[in-house]
């Protein structure tokens, strides 16, 4: 059997692991366009800031390394199309200039996104840079060198990211976003308010409301940005407006592409065409709490759904479970969390769904070092069912409390049932109510209304 994979960094590259370990006897092939495979995108900010010392320690695993194990790896070999049909690919060597037709039995493709680049940034001009790869990483670390005032478009995860970690390095950043506030759409309002003044607080120039029409330049380097605010002075511009899947080699092949724009595919990671599968950045899924197609592109589900492909292109049999919209982001000493859906989210889809917010310390407040955290909860009335969960936290490693919450959603729990949760205690890391127990019972009386209603008792079962 012959596994043919396109794009060897999460998803692909984790589908290749799985399946060599499942199949040892299978020939497994990666093709990467790039030079780079296995590597943690989610770091490139960070190597930026300082905080991560060199570009190589984001790699996970190398081209020989993966060699060792007996999967094939091709770097700087591109695939531009498939036969499937045929069930061939064709693959251009980019440094040979040549181009092949290679079989395959079950081909994967994991293209993932590519970020997006309105018109007005599609230049020439030296000092213009997108972030997904390492070599964008290189490319802006070079900028940097003798830049004063960088200015990044877009206030999402990667450009808060950003402007924190160049802010760092002693530049003077600016931040434009198009929409009303930072984070989008992945907070409430109060809540993305709280993280505007944050990256404020600590010398980011945030303009919001701003859109952009077009660079100024001098020499061939941008020098500037015209916008509907006036022009803004840069002489290192980032683009961070989001990302779009890269869909066109399964259009080609026939496979369908669902609302979201990305890959619709089974929980088997199959697309409609036989043989053919897809998993990563590129696909969407099933968002558990409202059981709708969602494009949620991120880290773990690009490995989980890597990692199914390869176990059922080896002759096995798993499924992907889907995502609850799970996400965590820090800004200066601000732990930023959420999962399932906001009020917002929940508004939008005619929910009937009410949130409750409560503000503690992460841990007992008597106990050293105690840091304020504010929880929402919401939930749906009638059902009683947990919708979803946002957290800001002064000490960011407060906030991974969410995964508490993930897991509920990912079980349609109650709230109810998450303030019955028998979480861990000692003073230096909760309070003996922890506050997402205090918000579960909380929320709890306002789903009924203000009463406080016992659970029907039961018999208590025999001991001996």
């Amino acid at each position: 059997m012959r596994i043919v994979i396109v794009g060897g960094v999460a998803a692909g590259m984790s589908a290749a692991s799985r399946a060599k370990r499942l199949s040892p006897d299978a020939e497994i092939v990666v093709f990467e366009r790039g030079e780079i495979i296995s590597y943690g995108a989610c770091g490139l900010p960070y190597v930026l800031g300082g905080a991560v010392e060199d570009w190589d320690d984001l790699v996970a695993r190398t081209p020989d390394q993966m060699r060792a194990r007996g999967i094939g790896v091709r770097l700087r070999h591109e695939v531009t199309g498939v036969d499937a049909r045929a069930r061939t690919v064709t693959v251009q060597d980019r440094d040979a200039g040549r181009v092949t037709q290679e079989p395959y039995d079950r081909l994967l493709v994991a293209t993932g996104v590519s970020a997006l680049r309105p018109d007005w940034a599609r230049t020439d001009l030296a000092g213009v840079h997108v972030l997904r790869d390492i070599p964008d990483g290189q490319a802006i670390e070079r900028s940097m060198q003798g830049a004063k005032r960088v200015c990044i478009v877009g206030a999402g995860y990667i450009g808060l990211e950003l402007a924190e970690n160049l802010c760092r390095q002693g530049l003077s950043v600016v931040l434009l976003e198009k929409g009303p506030d930072v984070a989008g759409r992945t907070l409430d309002p109060e809540y993305r308010r709280r993280v505007r003044e944050e990256v404020e607080r600590h010398g980011v120039d945030v303009r919001c409301g701003v859109s952009v029409g077009g660079l100024t330049g001098k020499n061939g380097r941008v020098t500037g940005l015209q916008t509907s605010d006036g022009l803004v002075r840069a002489d290192t511009v980032i683009v961070a407006v989001g990302v779009r899947p890269n869909v066109e080699l399964l259009r080609a092949a026939g496979a369908r592409i669902g609302q979201t724009g990305a890959a619709a595919v089974n929980a088997r990671q199959e697309t409609n065409v036989e043989g053919v599968y897809a998993a990563g950045d590129n696909c969407q899924s099933v968002h558990r709490v409202t059981r709708r197609r969602v494009h949620i592109p991120l880290g773990l589900t690009a490995n989980r759904m890597g990692r199914v492909a390869g176990v059922n292109m080896a002759g096995s049999d798993a499924t992907f479970p889907g995502v609850v919209g799970t996400g965590i982001f820090k800004v200066y000493g601000l732990g930023v969390a959420r999962t399932g859906l906001t009020q917002t989210d929940a508004d939008e889809l005619g929910l009937d769904a009410v949130s409750v917010d409560v503000k503690s310390t992460d841990h007992a407040g008597y106990y050293a070092d105690a840091r304020p955290i504010h929880v929402r909860l919401t939930g749906e009335r009638g059902s009683g069912r947990l919708l979803g969960a946002q957290l800001i936290g002064e000490n960011h490693l407060s906030v991974k409390r969410v995964d508490v919450i993930a897991a509920h959603l990912h079980g349609r729990g109650k709230v109810h049932d998450l303030f019955e949760m028998d979480l861990a205690y000692a003073p230096p890391f909760s309070g003996v109510w922890d506050v997402l127990l205090v918000a579960a019972d909380r929320l709890s009386r306002e789903l009924k209304g203000g009463r406080v209603e016992a659970p029907a008792k039961k018999a208590a079962p025999a001991v001996g």
